[in-house]
Order: structure tokens, then C-alpha cells, then sequence
């Protein structure tokens, strides 16, 4: 389990292009679905998605998004986020769309009724299992968050309430980068953890 948290990546430029047998792809939505949630309501659904045309739309859409966020960034910042790549849709073959139901279980949900967002922490859970267990697999994740969450939901044909949380691009890679790609060009640096340990206050 140490050894999968330390090789974790977002995935972007390695993915080889490599189905993921049906197998693995089950066994690694069956560790997602085993993940705790708030009054057992298990808010998630797993959303498949290999066609290529439904790949290639939202990867545009996605590119459009991310030229936005670029052009948004002041002159030094915008140099440093240039040669980050942010999804690998296309490549992977694979999107998983994970999303949440605030419906799900009822009106009455235990755990829920003072932090409404424990509903969608659920959900995150899930993907924190889906992506450890994908590591187990040499499976590579990346998660895309460069899109508009109604569009999203409209390409893949999610009904209201449910919401859109995640598009994770999945499938074979060449490797696990050892430095995380947002530290190796130079975005931001991790914490150390003395930095991130408070006791009894904050």
C-alpha cells in the first residue's frame, strides 16, 4: 500500500495507447466501490466512456478550457504552465466519468445532516481507491479538470441532481514519473510534512 501512495502519478504524457482488459478495469472499479461513505449511500457511478468521437470532442473541449486558463495567467506564470500537459483523453482510450448523487439514500442521511459535503468527499474516496488500485494494476490515472461541469454532463448523459466530479483518463503506460509532473516543470513544490503536522490547535 506504501509502495502504490509513493509511485502515484497524475498521468499525462505516458499513457501508451494499450486497451485495459476488461479485467483489470473491473477489478479497479471494484476497489472504487469498496470505498466508506456517508450512511453507506455510496453516491458514485462509474461512467465508461472508449468512443473515439466522444474522446476527441471533449479532449477539444478540454484544450479550449486550458488555452482560457493560460491566457488568464500573467507572463511568467503563463511560460512556466506552457509545456504542462494536462490530459492524456485521446491517448488513454479509456475516460472514466465518476459522479455524485446527492439523491442517493434519501432524504435522511446519516452523517450527512450537519456537513452536506461529506456526500461528495464519498465520491472523492472512491477515486483515491480506484487510483491506488490502478497503480497496483501498472494502470495509469489522470484526472482532468479543465472543463465546464454542464457540458460534461450533457456529452455523457448525466440527469440532474447527479453531478460530473471527475474525468479520469485510464489506461497502460510506459512508466510512473518519479517526480510528479506540476514539481518537474516547475508549477509547485510539495510541502514538507513538519509544515503540514499542527498539534491540539492550528
Amino acid at each position: 500500500m506504501y509502495q502504490a501512495i509513493r509511485r502515484r502519478r497524475d498521468v499525462r504524457a505516458e499513457f501508451t495507447g494499450e486497451p485495459v482488459p476488461d479485467e483489470a478495469l473491473m477489478r479497479v472499479l471494484g476497489a472504487a466501490h469498496q470505498a466508506p461513505s456517508v450512511g453507506n449511500t455510496q453516491p458514485w457511478d462509474f461512467v465508461v466512456v472508449r468512443n473515439p468521437t466522444t474522446l476527441a470532442t471533449f479532449a477539444d473541449h478540454v484544450a479550449a478550457a486550458r488555452l482560457n486558463f493560460a491566457r488568464s495567467l500573467p507572463g511568467s506564470r503563463r511560460d512556466t504552465f506552457e509545456p504542462i500537459k494536462i490530459d492524456g483523453i485521446v491517448e488513454s482510450g479509456t475516460g472514466i466519468v465518476v459522479t455524485y448523487d446527492p439523491s442517493r439514500g434519501g432524504p435522511n442521511i446519516l452523517g450527512r445532516h450537519t456537513v452536506d459535503d461529506t456526500g461528495v468527499f464519498s465520491a472523492v474516496l472512491a477515486i483515491e481507491n480506484l487510483w491506488l488500485a490502478a497503480v497496483a494494476e501498472e494502470v495509469g490515472i489522470g484526472w482532468v479538470s479543465f472543463y465546464d461541469e454542464n457540458y460534461l454532463a450533457e456529452l455523457v448523459g448525466i440527469p440532474a441532481p447527479v453531478r460530473p466530479i471527475a474525468w479520469l483518463c485510464l489506461g497502460k503506460v510506459t512508466e510512473f514519473r518519479q517526480v510528479p509532473d506540476l514539481e518537474r516543470f516547475g508549477w509547485r513544490q510539495r510541502r514538507p510534512l513538519a509544515d503540514a503536522v499542527r498539534y491540539e490547535t492550528y
